[in-house]
């Protein structure tokens, strides 16, 4: 008659293995372990379930970079954004003093389904999946992908929130202003000339920070000129600093409009710091000035949404890039929850 456990049993039962399964929180475990999602948070893509949950939060993954003018590679950037995170979602803000996800509810709700090749295919599942998740309340954050993206996310929150007005409070090397990119309109160096000159958001509502180097041209900054938008040049942040200018960015982001939508192009970090990204300026802000900034104007600025743009794993030997741009998301998530904390309340109410 054979045994009934094999002999190796009780070697087993002195290790401890057979006990019952320790019972831990889902977020309770190394950043490495399960399934791929913003600080561990439960992936809904399901509108209907995020409108019930009365998320506040909700990260979406924006996986685009067919309109990119020089280095590809930030399709692959909402993977590595959601990756680069050492911690579990048990998360404490040293610099806001908030455990965040503990304050908000908060979920990521997956990517638009792009595929490659198509930029105004990408462009208008990009636009439904943003406003399918805004329109249940939860304040989208967006992981890019290149920066064309912006047109579609801020149109479809100026559509929702219409007749109420947002602005865009805009870090980057680059304005984003030119006609086209080589004959296309849909260029990640355009994105911006795109929403005001359809009229989703006026120019005097931009506020730009971080821009230097050689591009665009005299002509289009007279264009910029002409529609009111205001800019900050990093020889202003050398001369006076970043925290004088991040001062004056936020009170010029409050001078109208009724939200801000936070629109993050990663190469406004200097690529000695950033390197993994398309069209690397040398001379850019230092991560802690933008992580201050973004810190600052999310506990002072009514958020419609935000987008964080331009990571390019390929170029990205260290992961540095995509850390910065995880922690761009964080910075700004630990402020609306201290808000929230404090009594306000971050979710936005769609019109009925």
């Amino acid at each position: 008659m054979s045994a009934t456990k094999p002999p190796f049993a009780e070697s087993l039962a002195a290790l401890g293995w057979g006990a019952p399964q320790e019972q831990r929180d889902r977020n309770d475990r190394p950043s490495y372990v399960g399934p791929v999602s913003f600080s561990q948070l439960p992936w809904v893509e399901d509108a209907s379930e995020i409108q019930r949950m009365g998320a506040d939060i909700a990260i979406v993954g924006a996986p685009l970079d067919d309109a990119v003018t020089h280095r590809p590679g930030t399709r692959f950037g909402p993977r590595a954004i959601r990756e680069a995170q050492y911690q579990t979602g048990l998360l404490h803000s040293l610099q806001v003093g908030v455990d965040p996800f503990r304050v908000l509810t908060a979920v990521d709700a997956g990517d638009a389904a792009v595929v490659p090749g198509r930029v105004q295919h990408g462009h208008g599942e990009i636009y439904r999946k943003v406003r399918e998740v805004a329109a249940t309340g939860a304040i989208p954050i967006v992981l890019g992908g290149d920066h064309s993206i912006t047109w579609p996310n801020a149109t479809a929150i100026a559509e929702l929130r219409w007749p109420k007005s947002i602005g865009i409070l805009h870090f980057d090397a680059h304005a984003d202003t030119s006609p086209d990119g080589y004959g296309s309109l849909h260029s990640h160096g355009s994105p911006m000339r795109r929403l005001i000159e359809s009229g989703a958001v006026q120019g005097k509502n931009f506020v730009q920070v971080g821009l230097r180097g050689y591009f665009p041209d005299s002509e289009t900054f007279d264009w910029m000129k002409g529609k009111g938008m205001r800019t900050h040049f990093m020889t202003e942040i050398e001369e006076r600093g970043a925290e004088a200018v991040i001062q004056d960015a936020i009170a010029e982001a409050l001078d109208g409009p009724d939200a801000i939508w936070i629109s993050v192009d990663i190469d406004v970090v200097d690529p000695g710091l950033a390197p993994g990204t398309g069209t690397p300026e040398p001379g850019g802000m230092l991560t802690r000035e933008l992580l201050r900034a973004l810190r600052q104007i999310a506990a002072r600025v009514p958020i419609a949404g935000m987008d964080i743009l331009e990571v390019s794993p390929p170029y990205d030997w260290a992961e540095s890039t995509a850390m910065i741009a995880n922690r761009a998301a964080l910075e700004v998530i630990s402020s609306l929850a201290k808000r929230k904390a404090a009594g306000e309340t971050i979710r936005w109410e769609p019109r009925r």
